[in-house]
Formats: structure tokens, C-alpha cells, sequence
């Protein structure tokens, strides 16, 4: 009996590597355990597969007695070769198929932690688009906010800047007023008292002061305008008797007119109401002898610059040869005729003085009169309904044709 050893050189190499792997496994075997890792892992020596590859494939076989016999058959050592190489590609497919096993868990993580990232964006993304829309709504409301404080100072202001004007409209009025009252105080004088200033006197008409004794009433304008140039009445004057009431009645075109020009009062005389006035009353009471000079003094009422006042009698100045055109004591600027001239006037500030008669100087304030209170009806200082008003501008126009006429009213005492 023989006992077959494979004793060449490669098969002791072939056993060294064996152990060499079975050792090396061992150890990795260990090291896994320590780790805590249960799956196996076939893992190969690295000495084991050059075993494999440098095995040769001639067996020695050792005879009984200790002496060696040549080379047996290869096919037990095929054989071998065989399963290992089988095993080697079943460990090497499990490896490949574990392998992609932890690729495809690892994949699949990735998937899931990508799928949790883009939820992470969206939600950011939303949040970031609704912090856009609350800064867009807050950022139109704070201009609204402004627009609307911007509206707001602007219907403040305007409501001041209309108080003020209203104000200072309101001081021009009062001041309006004050001047009005300081004419009226000026211009009332004894020997022509202002008839706003002392109401007693609007009863007496256009015919002057009535004065009532033994049961007749003499009127002192009317007796005074028979007077002869020496200021002495006429002998053959006779007293006038007195309507008791006065009746009146209302002209539906005048009234037209006053009340067409009430609307917009003003002093344009190219109105209806100015112009029957100018040609009616105005133009003929102001129409003197000396034609420039009327016009003059026509201007200087429009203008309210004229002045009248007294003549001292007791300190009558010398005129001068170069001043007749002016008159002087004993003779009227406008008229040329040889009167006591009582009174003055005074085309503005710097004009010279005129001396004028008492027939004159009724006709210039006569329409005075008017024009002063034309101005109170234009700067609303006349509380009186239409009505009223009309009647005192009749009232007016008839003392305008009444001095007009050469009817006066004289000093009394």
C-alpha cells in the first residue's frame, strides 16, 4: 500500500497558503465580532489565491518504505480545482449581490433625504414668498398712510388759508366801517347835517326843515329860494302849504335796474342803474358855467378826494390877481356869479382851494350824498332789505333835482 503526497514544492506552498488564509479569516472573523457586524464576508487572503495559481498539477506519490513514486493522475487535483474556483464565484456573486443590496439602501436614502430636502425648499420657498407678500401690503399701507396724512395737512391748510381770508376780509370790512364812520362824522356839520347821523331828519323830505306855527307850516328851503342877492326875502313870498303824507309810488324799471346792479354793485357807470343816474341827476347837478372845472370836481367825487369846508368870514385872505380863476369871498369858482361864498373846496391833497356858493356847494354835496351811500351799499354796510334801499336812492336823486333846481337850505342862527 502507497500513500500518494503531493510533496513537490508547490504543494507545500499550496499548504502554507491554506493556513495562511484560514488564519487571516479567523482574525477578520474576530475583528467583525468585535465591531458587531452578523453578516458574513467572504474575503480572501491575498497569499491564498497566488496558493492557487502557483499549484502544481503534478502530485508526488510516496510509496510504502519511504521512497517517492513519479507523478499520478491530475484528475483528483482538476477536480479541486474546479470546486474552489465554483466556490470562489458563488462568494464572489453573493458579494456582488450583496454589494449592490447596500448600494440600492444607500440610493434609496439618498432619494428619501432628497425628497425631505425638497420639502424643506418648498416650505422655505413658501415662507419666503409670503414674507414678500406681507412686506409688499405693508409697504403699500404705510404710502396710503402717508397719502392719506399728505390729503389731510392739505384740506387743513386750505381750511386755514380760508379762515384767514376770511378773517381778513372781515378786518377789511371793519375797517371799511370805521372809515365810513369817520366820513359820516366829518362831513356833519350844523349847517349841513348828515341825515344818517341824526334819523330825526329824514322825515323832513327834500324840502328842508318844516317848522309848525299857528296852524300853518312854512318850509324854510322854499322861502329861501325867493331870497334876494342882498339875502333878504321877498315880500311877495308866500308860505307853502304841506302835504300831511307823502304818497309814493314804485317804478317797476327803476326798481329793475337798482335791483339788477344790487346783485354786483359796484361803481361802473356803464350799468343800467349808473348810467340813467349819470344822465338824469348826476351830469345836470354837477353841469356849471365853468365846464373844466366841473369835470374836475365830477372826477374828484368819484374818487372820494374832494374836500369842502367853512370859510372863517372874520379873517378873509386878499385874493390875488393870478387866483381869480379860484373865485374869492364875494364870487362862485363855478358859477362866475358874484355870491357870499361861505364854504371851499379841494381837489385832493395838494389842489388849490375854490370858493363856491351856497347854491354850489348844495349841488356838490348833494351828489356826495349819493355816492356815499352808493359805497355803503357796495361794501355791505347797509342793513336794509331792496326795498328800503330804493327808496333812499329815490330819496337821494331827489335832492340831486331839488339842488338842481336852485333850492337850498340855509344857515339858521
Amino acid at each position: 500500500m502507497c500513500l500518494q503526497l503531493n510533496t513537490s514544492p508547490a504543494g507545500s506552498q499550496r499548504r502554507n497558503a491554506v493556513l495562511l488564509d484560514k488564519e487571516w479569516r479567523k482574525k477578520r472573523r474576530g475583528e467583525a465580532e468585535t465591531r458587531g457586524d452578523t453578516k458574513g464576508t467572504f474575503v480572501c487572503c491575498p497569499g491564498f489565491l497566488r496558493g492557487l495559481v502557483d499549484l502544481d498539477p503534478e502530485p508526488v506519490t510516496i510509496v510504502e518504505g519511504g521512497g517517492r513514486d513519479g507523478p499520478t493522475s491530475g484528475r483528483p487535483h482538476g477536480d479541486l480545482c474546479r470546486l474552489r474556483s465554483s466556490s470562489l464565484e458563488i462568494k464572489e456573486k453573493e458579494i456582488r449581490e450583496k454589494g449592490s443590496e447596500i448600494l440600492r439602501e444607500q440610493l434609496d436614502a439618498a432619494k428619501r433625504e432628497l425628497k425631505l430636502k425638497d420639502k424643506e425648499c418648498e416650505r422655505l420657498s413658501q415662507v419666503r414668498n409670503q414674507l414678500e407678500q406681507e412686506l409688499e401690503e405693508l409697504t403699500a399701507s404705510l404710502f396710503e398712510e402717508a397719502h392719506k396724512m399728505v390729503r389731510e395737512a392739505n384740506v387743513k391748510q386750505a381750511g386755514a388759508e380760508k379762515q384767514l381770508n376770511e378773517a381778513q376780509g372781515k378786518i377789511d370790512v371793519l375797517q371799511a366801517e370805521v372809515t365810513a364812520l369817520k366820513t359820516l362824522v366829518l362831513t356833519s356839520t350844523p349847517s349841513s347835517p348828515n341825515r344818517q347821523l341824526h334819523p330825526q331828519l329824514q322825515s323832513t323830505g327834500a324840502g328842508g326843515s318844516y317848522k309848525r306855527g299857528a296852524g300853518h307850516i312854512r318850509n324854510n328851503s322854499v322861502s329861501g329860494a325867493f331870497q334876494t342877492s342882498s339875502g333878504k326875502h321877498d315880500p311877495s313870498a308866500v308860505s307853502v302849504q304841506s302835504v300831511a303824507n307823502e304818497e309814493r309810488e314804485m317804478d317797476s324799471v327803476l326798481f329793475a335796474e337798482f335791483l339788477l346792479w344790487k346783485e354786483h354793485p359796484s361803481l361802473d357807470r356803464s350799468t343800467a342803474f349808473l348810467s340813467r343816474i349819470y344822465r338824469e341827476d348826476i351830469g345836470p347837478c354837477l353841469s356849471f358855467t365853468r365846464s373844466e372845472l366841473s369835470q374836475l370836481i365830477q372826477r374828484a367825487v368819484e374818487n372820494n378826494s374832494l374836500t369842502i369846508e367853512p370859510v372863517a368870514m372874520s379873517a378873509l385872505p386878499m385874493v390875488k390877481a393870478s387866483a381869480l380863476e379860484c373865485g374869492g369871498p364875494k364870487k362862485c369858482a363855478l358859477s362866475g356869479l358874484s355870491r357870499v361864498c361861505r364854504h371851499r373846496i379841494k381837489l385832493g391833497d395838494k389842489g388849490s382851494y375854490y370858493y363856491i356858493s351856497p347854491s354850489s356847494r348844495a349841488r356838490i354835496t348833494a351828489v356826495c350824498n349819493f355816492f356815499t351811500y352808493i359805497r355803503y351799499i357796495q361794501q355791505g354796510l347797509v342793513r336794509q332789505n331792496a326795498e328800503q334801499m330804493f327808496w333812499e336812492v329815490m330819496r337821494l336823486r331827489r335832492d340831486m333835482t331839488v339842488a338842481k333846481l336852485g333850492f337850498y337850505l340855509t344857515d339858521q342862527g
